[in-house]
């Protein structure tokens, strides 16, 4: 029976210009995978001109036009990495200072007190982040949000999120409300959304209803909870195959 209160994230992001970068992780209905969904969109050419790049198990943002780049400190790092029984997703360079401190015995918070939202006066875009942890066919994960306490960036607040797998339910967390300016930041809770079994129909139902003129890239992936055995899609809006 599906938990109370589930969004169908289509029609969540549907008629949204830009709820910016987002995470989605959780598990399947038929309780034999894990699932992990990150997409990023765009408004400026810096921000538009990228590409999600498969090296292994790993993602790498790669510009899609090298003589284009205006500042890549912001737009290009590995949105996922893996380390262990860890699965790591984030919308910035906090990737590898979450990699880093696992890597060291320590925790996914530990890892965050270090960072804070993004410089990019005046939006002061959030960190958001995730970590799934496999053990004994199964999975808990934890989310997380640095974002400024005000319009001035003057001190970060930090929420962070533990759940349990639970069959057909996962939890998104976005950057932004929608589009603005400056641009709201996300509030509340990461937002209830259902998973289904089929890969191909979660990819296409979150890739189509994001904004034509601001979507960029998404990949998502399944992972098998007995095997480890994982099934990937990615698509990129400025790649010709994907």
């Amino acid at each position: 029976m599906q938990p109370y209160g589930i969004n169908n994230i289509g029609k969540l992001i549907h008629g949204n210009s830009y709820v910016g970068r987002g995470i989605i992780v959780g598990k399947s209905a038929d309780e034999k995978k894990a699932v992990v969904a990150y997409f990023i969109m765009g408004r400026s050419e810096n921000s538009r001109n990228r590409i999600f790049v498969e090296n292994g198990d790993e993602v790498i943002i790669h510009p899609f036009d090298a003589s284009k780049v205006e500042d890549p400190s912001l737009i290009i790092y590995s949105p996922i990495r893996t380390f262990k029984n860890n699965l790591i997703v984030t919308n910035g360079d906090q990737t590898d200072t979450i990699y880093e401190f696992i890597k060291e015995g320590k925790s996914f918070s530990e890892a965050l007190e270090t960072r804070q939202f993004e410089p990019d006066i005046p939006n002061f875009t959030p960190r958001i982040s995730s970590m799934l942890t496999f053990g004994d066919n199964d999975f808990m994960y934890q989310m997380s949000i640095l974002k400024s306490i005000d319009d001035k960036g003057s001190a970060c607040a930090r929420f962070t999120y533990a759940y349990p797998a639970t069959a057909g339910l996962g939890h998104f967390i976005h950057t932004y409300i929608c589009d603005g300016n400056p641009i709201p930041t996300f509030c509340g809770e990461p937002e209830r959304v259902k998973i289904p079994n089929d890969i191909d129909e979660f990819t296409k139902n979150i890739w189509e209803n994001l904004d034509e003129n601001n979507k960029i890239s998404i990949y998502v992936r399944y992972v098998d909870l007995k095997t480890g055995e994982t099934d990937n899609r990615m698509l990129n809006k400025n790649a010709k195959e994907s």
